[in-house]
């Protein structure tokens, strides 16, 4: 009897050990942002599912989840970048899940290519444009209307840019070799390197800054960071948000560039389930105007309409954006190193 009763107990411990388990999601960030907090109470609230959340860089996860193998205990992966989301993808660390809801949600450009058995390794959840930043005393926006033009003998010693080979301009320089070719892409690298204010230094908003005290003409910026100066309560960097006009570049040929941010289900995920559950949220209408209120980024859902004063100030009536699938660019990002590597664009 006494046997019996232990067991019967043993039976009711793994029986709760295992409902505490289906109730977690472990989830690996490199997205920083305090406004994600209210993303990820709302999950838990709307499902009851815990989320376990390791906060890191891009790089720093993807060396963790190599390094963890199958004992890693990450379900859900979110990166920032499509040439960050490719590697992972190349390196085998994501999952394939398949998803209808997210199917039907997520643009087939704004997601991997499809597994062999049709499964999706990773999503696009929110996009940031690759504009222009000009400075309007001194040019137009005509002078800077399409990527190409940054090149152009017109524009010499007046170009600001962060690294070449940082994440966001592997992405949009993959892209126009994508849009041109190699050997017109390298040109193109070519022709910014002679164009350069002051060699590659700093961040995005950095790029602004220069535009907007004198020290460069042009700057290349995501556009969320001149959506922050915009809607910033501090003076002085709305000060630097009037100082610069902002051009969405290529709209008269294939569209203005996007940076993605998105998420996978990780290989060796233990609770698969909440992990679908948790990207299926992120593709969700609440979720979606989260990303583009909290964080200045435009929603990748269809039918989602957001309504942020700052998105709609840079651009009143929309933008034509590329339409190339997003892992295309991502797998340029070795070619596009080398290109670097040889015009010697730091």
């Amino acid at each position: 009897m006494l046997k019996r009763a232990i067991s019967l107990a043993a039976l009711l411990l793994a029986a709760g050990t295992a409902l505490a388990q289906d109730q977690v999601v472990n989830l690996y960030s490199a997205r920083h942002y305090a406004t994600d907090e209210a993303l990820y109470s709302n999950f838990t609230k709307a499902t009851g599912i815990k989320i376990n959340r390791v906060d890191a860089g891009d790089a720093d996860i993807i060396a963790r989840l190599k390094a963890e193998g199958t004992a890693s205990p990450a379900d859900v992966i979110l990166l920032v970048d499509a040439a960050r989301l490719y590697r992972g993808e190349v390196d085998g660390l994501f999952q394939p899940i398949r998803s209808k809801l997210l199917e039907d949600a997520i643009p087939s450009n704004l997601r991997s290519q499809p597994a062999a058995d049709g499964g999706i390794s990773w999503w696009g959840f929110s996009t940031r444009a690759r504009v222009i930043v000009y400075d309007k005393a001194t040019l137009k926006a005509s002078d800077v209307d399409t990527y190409e033009k940054l090149a152009s003998p017109a524009l010499k010693g007046k170009i600001c840019i962060r690294s070449g080979s940082h994440p966001y301009n592997l992405s949009l320089f993959g892209a126009v070799t994508e849009h041109m070719g190699e050997t017109r892409a390298e040109e193109w690298l070519k022709g910014i390197v002679a164009n350069l204010a002051r060699d590659p230094k700093g961040g995005d908003t950095d790029q602004i800054k220069g535009v907007a005290s004198g020290e460069c003409g042009v700057g290349v910026t995501n556009s969320y960071y001149l959506a922050r100066l915009m809607r910033s309560t501090n003076p002085a960097d709305r000060s630097v948000a009037e100082k610069v006009g902002v051009v969405f570049p290529n709209q008269g040929s294939w569209g203005t560039h996007l940076n993605i941010a998105g998420g996978a289900v990780a290989r060796y995920a233990k609770n698969q389930g909440n992990a679908i559950k948790l990207l299926e949220y992120l593709a969700s209408p609440e979720a979606q105007n989260y990303f583009a209120n909290g964080n200045n980024e435009w929603p990748t859902a269809k039918g989602v309409k957001v309504d942020n004063p700052a998105l709609a100030a840079m651009v009143p009536n929309g933008f034509k954006s590329e339409t190339i699938p997003i892992g295309q660019v991502g797998a340029h990002q070795l070619k596009v190193q080398q290109m670097l590597d040889r015009v010697g664009f730091k």
